[in-house]
């Protein structure tokens, strides 16, 4: 099946009023929020409206965080794609990443606890360590994106891979490093892995469990690699058996779960939707190239080897605030990941027509 992602008008855009276009004021193009401008794939589509259409009733797993059906379509999709075979029976189900990370924190750290984590990093995660008193012991990532491992000792390692927002994905050595790390400081590892479809050739993707499955926790979503971050559903692989008997310890239900649509969509995107991801890769792959043509030579810009997210060095103070003023451009500013404000992270999974507009303006702008 071939579907048309790749047309989509400006004027078209601005009829979509999720966060991304409705909260951007007129005129400005939005490059922020981390949603792709791509309509679902048709079998999402469908697998959310036979739902309706059939019963919305409370489904057969109500009182089971592990969601069976979820948990067997997370299996066979890792063992699938990353020759990962995993224990069905050791997956949670959560709403979101961010539930799950602070779940497995509250349950593993007490306040005071050193988290290591890559930085510049994703913003939310930031608020989540301040608020449960956590210290962030900082692994910078460089601007040729290697980084190393610190001498100082932390409690877990919080690894985003692909990371956000530098678009690396991680080689074999470089988890090898995290692990030896892990392991020499016995800390665990919770892996950040929503971006993992989004991994560019000739970048692979290997998922840290399979490297050091007793001491990790993977996490992760369809949610990114479908576009479909509101219906909340993900996952928790919880390899970490002291994990596993923490959570089994917890009173039923504390957590909640996600709704049978999130479930059901998953299930439909990771079952069906190869046709569609293909698609959008296809074209996330070209317009990351697009922009190191596009953009001047001024600008610094790893062309990323992970998801849909451009970490743009303006050499400007204050980058963001400029492009959206000047270019009418909507961006996120680095400050928020930790970054310097001369960076800024720009979200290129849209149409062509748009993002040579956006990159035209960007240009003028400069």
């Amino acid at each position: 099946m071939a579907y048309d992602l790749d047309s989509l008008s400006l004027d078209d855009a601005r009829a979509r009023d999720g966060i991304k276009w409705a909260a951007t004021a007129p005129g400005v193009i939005p490059a922020w929020v981390a949603d792709m401008d791509f309509p679902v794939p048709d079998e999402v589509r469908e697998a959310v409206l036979r739902r309706a259409g059939r019963d919305l009733g409370y489904p057969t797993w109500v009182d089971d965080a592990s969601v069976p059906p979820l948990a067997e379509a997370f299996a066979e999709r890792m063992a699938d794609r990353y020759g990962w075979r995993l224990d069905p029976g050791q997956v949670r189900s959560f709403t979101d990443i961010a539930q799950a990370l602070q779940v497995v924190l509250r349950l593993t750290t007490r306040p005071g606890d050193a988290v290591a984590m890559h930085v510049p990093a994703y913003d939310p995660f930031f608020g989540t360590l301040r608020a449960m008193g956590l210290r962030l012991l900082p692994i910078p990532i460089g601007p040729d994106g290697r980084f190393e491992m610190p001498d100082e000792p932390a409690r877990v390692v919080l690894l985003v891979n692909p990371q956000n927002p530098t678009g690396r994905s991680f080689t074999r050595a470089e988890l090898t490093d995290v692990a030896e790390y892990a392991e020499r400081h016995e800390a665990l590892v919770i892996s950040d892995e929503i971006h993992a479809e989004l991994v560019h050739a000739p970048a692979v993707h290997i998922p840290f469990a399979t490297i050091l499955p007793e001491r990790t926790v993977t996490l992760t979503s369809a949610s990114k690699a479908f576009n479909m971050g509101g219906l909340h559903c993900s996952v928790a692989h919880i390899g970490a058996p002291a994990v596993r008997d923490a959570l089994a310890a917890e009173p039923p239900n504390i957590y909640g779960s996600p709704s049978v649509l999130g479930v059901d969509a998953t299930i439909a995107a990771w079952r069906h939707g190869n046709a569609w991801q293909a698609e959008v890769l296809a074209i996330l792959d070209r317009n990351r190239e697009l922009i190191a043509k596009r953009l001047p030579p001024r600008v610094g810009y790893r062309i990323p080897e992970a998801t849909y997210l451009a970490w743009l060095d303006f050499g400007i103070t204050d980058a963001a605030a400029f492009v959206g003023r000047e270019a009418q451009v909507r961006l996120n500013p680095g400050p928020i990941y930790g970054g310097p404000d001369t960076h800024a992270r720009l979200n290129f999974a849209t149409s062509a027509p748009i993002l040579e507009e956006m990159l035209s303006r960007i240009t003028r702008a400069l």
